[in-house]
């Protein structure tokens, strides 16, 4: 998998998305310059660009030209929130369009959602003694391939690339089985993330957190 160049003319906001996106399992460049990125653009390749609008030198349409020929996507996050704002970044030829400020879990389920759509999508998560392939959607525990359902693997995934934050219980459903808030989907809920944690022998590593959903720990750094 190629990485994940993010150009923002803001350092903090570069960095930021870069440990975002770091933590969900990609490898990531920031830049703060645009034309420092029209000269990594011209000597390597990446699976996606996340630009911002305004920066100074070249902003992010006239670098979006620059990056069309190269078939790479792009995701515009921006603060420019108005509607034709956000109508003509997508006729500009943008996979899609974030507005500043965002959530982490949006943002990495938009980048997943591009890369997934433009076939670029083959992370490889390592967590304990877990595996799972995003592009042979396998999953391992150890040597044992671990068998899973739909909606197990999609859940799984959420937790992957969020790992170390609290999820809503809300945010969960809603984005595993696509739909509005039901009567049992508590429980259905629940029921899938107990499944997980049998099959997976993830135990308190994928714990509840208290009036909120769950969490999935990060791997301590081996010492």
């Amino acid at each position: 998998m190629n990485p994940i160049l993010i150009v923002d003319d803001e350092p903090a906001i570069a960095m930021l998305i870069r440990r975002i996106l770091t933590d969900a399992g990609y490898r990531c460049e920031a830049v703060t310059d645009s034309t420092r990125a029209a000269d990594l653009l011209e000597q390597k390749q990446y699976d996606l660009v996340l630009l911002d609008i305004m920066m100074p030198k070249i902003d992010g349409y006239d670098l979006l030209n620059y990056i069309r020929p190269t078939d790479t996507p792009c995701i515009f996050i921006t603060a420019k929130a108005a509607v034709e704002d956000r109508v003509r970044g997508l006729h500009s030829g943008a996979d899609d369009y974030i507005i500043k400020p965002f959530a982490p879990a949006e943002l990495v389920a938009r980048v997943e959602s591009v890369l997934r759509r433009t076939g670029r999508s083959m992370v490889v998560y390592h967590l304990w003694d877990l595996t799972v392939d995003t592009a042979a959607c396998r999953v391992q525990c150890g040597d044992e391939e671990i068998r899973l359902t739909p909606k197990e693997y999609k859940l799984l995934l959420l937790f992957l690339r969020n790992r170390g934050r609290a999820l809503y219980r809300d945010y969960l459903y809603e984005t595993v089985w696509g739909e509005d808030s039901i009567a049992d989907s508590t429980r259905t809920l629940d029921t899938h993330v107990t499944r997980l944690r049998r099959k997976l022998h993830l135990g308190d590593r994928l714990r509840t957190v208290r009036n909120i959903g769950y969490l999935l720990e990060k791997e301590s750094p081996q010492k």
